[in-house]
């Protein structure tokens, strides 16, 4: 009997360690927002769907060499489903390119009593040129999308060297005017065309904000446009994508293009070695629907790769973004927790 006894503990003991081995790591907290590697985030709310999206770089290639964008919806910004891949740079769907898909943007826009999706991107071109920059359009935030069939910007703006890459679109809520950005090492913009598909002739400029440190602002990339209470925010990365330092900037206009009067406290979100939070940079921004509220979805690079590919090891972060009563951004914290789920209203 006793025999029985030790045998059947010790079978409850094993099938306890068991349970326990195959028990999953309980998640300190909500970010990295989506599983495995990720970076350059674009966040889209949609008038049309009444939910979130979220654009990133695939990441985890050597050399960056993701070649397909993917795409994930929310209803609160914390619980996000896998829409599944809706752009492959090395398939029919871009004859252009061969691959380097990168750093994306997303606008909504109504044409013709119907919303129309533009999807921004750079690659690498077929003709083995510099990096170009694409778009592909769809009739939902999901896809799918059917390429331009050629590149929107193949060609770097006269006199300025650097990359075409990190591209964002803004539609000016005063005029309606759509405006492209893009560069790495600069910063440029033009007027789209009402189509979203061209540039407007003569309207290309060089707003790259000048002077700074790799403390501070000093512009490398990643640009990114938003409208609050009559201010036109710029916010850029500073540093390379693979150092810890990589770090967020801003700066403002009161004019979509610029020039940019860069903040007397730029720095909006940098690395906190502490806990072990490193590379906070490229980000988006979204407001939620109806009020004052913003949130920051940013890229950080994952710890365990700071020495081992730390350029392309990289997840997607969300934190919230506040302001000042004089309409500055309040320096954030970057964290582990992340957000609440967010409850819209209305919807």
């Amino acid at each position: 009997m006793r025999k029985n006894l030790l045998a059947l503990a010790m079978l409850l003991f094993v099938s306890q360690v068991i349970l326990l081995a195959e028990k999953p790591e309980t998640k300190k907290g909500n970010n990295p927002v989506v599983p495995g590697f990720h970076a350059d985030p674009e966040i889209l709310y949609s008038q049309q769907t009444g939910k979130f999206y979220l654009y990133p770089t695939s990441d985890g290639f050597p050399g960056w060499g993701g070649y397909y964008f993917k795409v994930y919806s929310s209803a609160d910004l914390v619980n996000w489903q896998d829409e599944g891949i809706f752009l492959d740079l090395k398939s029919d769907q871009v004859p252009w390119a061969t691959g380097n898909g990168w750093a994306p943007a997303i606008e909504e826009k109504m044409i013709d009593g119907k919303y129309k999706y533009f999807f921004y991107y750079s690659g690498h071109p077929v003709n083995g040129r510099e990096k170009q920059i694409g778009v592909a359009m769809a009739d939902s935030p999901v896809g799918p999308f059917t390429d331009l069939g050629k590149p929107l910007i193949d060609e770097l703006p006269e006199g300025i060297n650097g990359q075409n890459i990190d591209v964002d679109v803004f539609v000016d809520p005063v005029s309606g005017k759509p405006y492209i950005y893009w560069g790495n090492c600069f910063a440029a913009v033009a007027e789209l065309n009402e189509d979203m598909v061209s540039i407007k002739p003569g309207t290309t400029r060089d707003i790259t904000p000048v002077g700074g440190t790799l403390a501070d602002y000093n512009y490398r990339e990643g640009l990114y446009v938003f409208y609050r209470n009559g201010l036109y925010y710029f916010m850029w990365s500073v540093d390379d994508t693979g150092s810890p330092n990589y770090h967020v900037a801003y700066g403002t206009s009161t004019y979509p293009m610029g020039p940019i009067t860069v903040a007397e406290d730029p720095v909006v979100i940098i690395q906190d070695p502490g806990n072990e939070i490193y590379g906070t940079g490229h980000n988006s921004v979204v407001q939620i629907p109806g009020r004052d509220e913003w949130y920051i979805v940013y890229h950080r690079i994952n710890k365990n790769f700071l020495n081992d590919g730390p350029g392309f090891h990289r997840e997607v972060c969300i934190d919230k973004m506040e302001f000042n009563e004089d309409g500055t951004i309040k320096k954030i914290t970057p964290t582990h927790q992340g957000i609440s789920p967010v409850i819209l209203t209305g919807k």
